[in-house]
Order: C-alpha cells, then sequence, then structure tokens
C-alpha cells in the first residue's frame, strides 16, 4: 500500500506538474505573439481569429481540469489513509490520520495552484483577441 501510495501522490503531481509547465509555455508562446502581431497580414475575420485563438484551447482545459486531477490525488490519498486505519486493528493514532489527511490535501492545492492562474492567463488572452480582432475591423473599415 505504500507504493500505492508514492505512486497517487507523486503521480498527481507530475499531472500537474506537466501542466503547469504546458501553461507556462503557451502562455510565453501567446504573449510573443501578440506583441508581434501585425494586423494588415490578416485578410479574414476568420484568420485572424484562427491565429489568435491558438492554443488557447489547451490554456483553458488545463484551467478547468486541475482541480480535479488535484482531488483525485486528494481522494486517493484519502483512501490510503483509510486502508492504514483499517489495516492497524483498531489502535488509531490520530496524529498519523490528521498527518495522512493533511498530505491527501496538498494535492488538492497544488491543483489549485496550476488552476487559478491558467483560468487568469486565459481570460487576460481571451481579451486580447477581442482586442485584436476589434482593431482590425477598425482598420478595414
Amino acid at each position: 500500500m505504500e507504493n500505492l501510495k508514492l505512486v497517487v501522490d507523486y503521480g498527481t503531481l507530475g499531472i500537474l506538474l506537466i501542466m503547469s509547465v504546458l501553461v507556462v509555455g503557451y502562455a510565453i508562446e501567446r504573449w510573443f505573439f501578440f506583441r508581434s502581431i501585425d494586423l494588415t497580414r490578416y485578410k479574414t475575420k476568420n484568420e485572424i481569429e484562427r491565429e489568435t485563438t491558438k492554443n488557447l484551447t489547451i490554456i483553458s482545459l488545463i484551467g478547468s481540469n486541475a482541480p480535479y486531477v488535484g482531488l483525485l490525488g486528494t481522494v486517493g490519498g484519502i483512501m490510503a489513509v483509510f486502508y492504514d486505519i483499517g489495516m492497524s486493528g483498531g489502535a488509531l493514532d490520530t496524529s498519523k490520520v490528521i498527518v495522512g489527511l493533511a498530505l491527501a490535501l496538498k494535492v488538492t492545492a497544488a491543483g489549485l495552484l496550476v488552476a487559478i492562474p491558467a483560468t487568469l492567463i486565459y481570460g487576460a488572452f481571451l481579451r486580447k483577441v477581442d482586442l485584436a480582432i476589434s482593431e482590425w475591423e477598425d482598420e478595414i473599415a
């Protein structure tokens, strides 16, 4: 069971780490894109929408699903704590239970630490998309 705890704990944290690296990478890519965008090269509104919204779906998906990944890790950690309680044969050490539950909850906190910035970044880039499309429409009018 100890190995399962490690897999649940580090596996979930690993997935959240990968998600956070993806958000940072795509956010940097989009930031550089919006800094150097040339609106005159786009001929249609659909073309500019495709270019400006590229990779935003991934940021949005990570922002909306990271809390669930954290929750999955927490549920796995709590299940491991309950298993340990059951295997202790009735000798309940409350300090071990509390520590086990606290460690399980850290994965939920990590999920939120990934999701909140991802959601904010997504919202900020959606605003930049709206502004770019608005500026493009003003230029062609």
